[in-house]
């Protein structure tokens, strides 16, 4: 039987079982389609970043012996739709069977069980064996229970996977060393040269103008950073455990604005196209951690596996779990427009303008960057989600949907509601100052309130607990925040309110 099996963009498992055995009659597609590139406005390090994967995972299949069809972004036979290359590829070859992998997007998903009703032929789906769980494992943990706490949920992972665990019970004697995760990084400790995979992406670029596809932020064409094949990805991973997992977990929460990635294995980008396996990253990083227990402390490494097998696996489940629903979720009704910075990196806010300016140049920052610096921003000055949701998912080379949208929508917009987070997080500028060396050289004064030179986020935090208050009156975990709020003087709260006002209607200008 001639069989057609699809493989997507983030689908590049050399270790799928699909791969243990060649077959004449099989052949792979793989395709480059503005039906990807589209969708949303992307980061031309992102779009550059998954196609020279493919090339390279296609290659890497031919070499073994494989059959692969592969359509470039350039190709004039290129049809960019997924149901017309597949049609079309199943006429030409003479096609018996289709199979493809299960998606990890909504929309692919949808648009994949309509292609193979669609088709004449026998079809069938595959899991992509890449993750922990399933789609419904998270779901079903939390069959009748309202609240949907991570903490429980990984703690199940750890039990069940036998991760960090001696008879059911955490190594250390503690799930969880989030409080040993927080401290501000101060330049006391060296942080070596992170691991470049310098390489020449300059025909990849060509073929993306000659496309015609719109990108934005920067990429130099020379010197490409990001590992694109699965033997880059190890030794990416082999590079954190030897230079960075000492250190991770007490500075994993850290702003710093002389480092890009401090002490961070950016090994979210091989995660989540598939070149390596969560559980590889795992196994790797324990491994080194028995071998090294002299150097290492065990909250270093429960911190990393935290962000893997407990938030990683949660966050897909949630997204699987409230679909599509989810994708229209503005809890509290915010509104405003994203400020034209966001594409620029030009304020004078010394954090917004590191965290963005990185961003654009570097098309990532870690979770705390996201989530206090930028996401913090955007939640206090009520900017609509959708907005916020459209510029994490294009500016971030790991952001696919699945992962990004429960992250933006839920965790740092709150725009689900709590599904994910029991409050909002948002902060004032002292949380910024506290974690991070920004605010000693910004042009506002952290402390100040009031006055042209004030710090925005500080108006700007108590504006939006005042606008919310209906949203959060029955929030426990809200009434320490709201009790401050309360003490704030009748006349206070107008000055504040009025200087919110004003930067929110002049974003552009801060």
């Amino acid at each position: 039987m001639r069989k057609l099996r699809l493989i997507l963009g983030d689908q590049l498992n050399a270790k799928h079982s699909w791969f243990k055995q060649k077959n004449k009659n099989t052949i792979y597609l793989m395709a480059e389609m503005r039906q990807e590139t589209d969708y949303v406005k992307h980061h031309i390090q992102k779009v550059v970043a998954f196609f020279l994967s493919m090339r390279n995972f296609a290659e890497a299949l031919n070499k073994v012996g494989h059959q692969v069809i592969y359509f470039k972004i350039s190709d004039n036979e290129n049809q960019h739709d997924l149901e017309k290359i597949i049609t079309r590829v199943i006429s030409d070859k003479k096609i018996e069977k289709f199979e493809y992998q299960l998606p990890d997007e909504y929309r692919l998903d949808e648009q994949l069980k309509s292609i193979c009703k669609n088709l004449k032929i026998e079809s069938k789906v595959y899991d992509t064996e890449h993750f922990y769980t399933s789609r419904n494992d998270l779901t079903n943990f939390f069959h009748g229970k309202k609240i949907l706490l991570m903490e429980n949920f990984y703690r199940m992972m750890r039990k069940r996977h036998h991760i960090l665990v001696i008879n059911e019970q955490p190594i250390g004697g503690k799930w969880n060393y989030d409080h040993s995760n927080r401290n501000k990084y101060k330049g006391e400790i060296a942080i070596p040269k992170p691991l470049s995979f310098s390489k020449d992406v300059l025909s990849i670029v060509n073929d993306i103008q000659m496309a015609d596809v719109k990108t934005f932020g920067e990429i130099d064409a020379e010197n490409f950073p990001w590992p694109t094949t699965r033997k880059e990805s190890i030794e990416l991973l082999d590079y954190f455990c030897t230079n960075l997992l000492a250190y991770f977990g007490e500075y994993q929460d850290a702003l710093y604005s002389e480092h890009a990635y401090l002490f961070h294995s950016r090994l979210s980008f091989a995660m989540n196209s598939k070149m390596i396996s969560p559980k590889e990253v795992i196994d790797t990083v324990i491994t080194y951690f028995n071998n090294n227990q002299d150097t290492i402390e065990i909250s270093q490494v429960e911190g990393f596996v935290r962000q893997i097998l407990g938030w990683r696996e949660y966050i897909r489940g949630i997204y699987w779990k409230e679909m599509p629903n989810y994708a229209k979720m503005n809890a509290l009704d915010n509104q405003n427009k994203l400020p034209d910075f966001f594409w620029t990196g030009e304020t004078k806010m010394k954090c917004m303008q590191h965290a963005i300016s990185q961003s654009l140049t570097e098309a990532y920052t870690h979770h705390i960057q996201r989530l206090m610096i930028i996401g913090n921003f955007s939640l206090l000055t009520q900017i609509h989600p959708d907005e916020v949701d459209a510029w994490y998912l294009g500016v971030y080379i790991d952001a696919i949907e699945w992962v990004e949208m429960p992250n933006t929508r839920g965790m740092s917009q709150y725009a689900d509601g709590g599904i994910i987070a029991t409050k909002p997080y948002v902060s004032s500028g002292s949380y910024i100052n506290k974690m991070s060396n920004y605010c000693s050289s910004c042009h506002y004064k952290v402390k100040n309130k009031f006055g042209e030179n004030a710090c925005p986020f500080n108006s700007l935090y108590w504006n939006f607990l005042d606008d919310k208050r209906e949203h959060f009156k029955n929030n426990q975990r809200m009434n320490m925040m709201m009790a401050l709020l309360n003490k704030i003087k009748p006349d206070e709260l107008i000055r504040i309110k009025e200087k919110a006002q004003y930067i929110m209607e002049n974003l552009d200008s801060y």
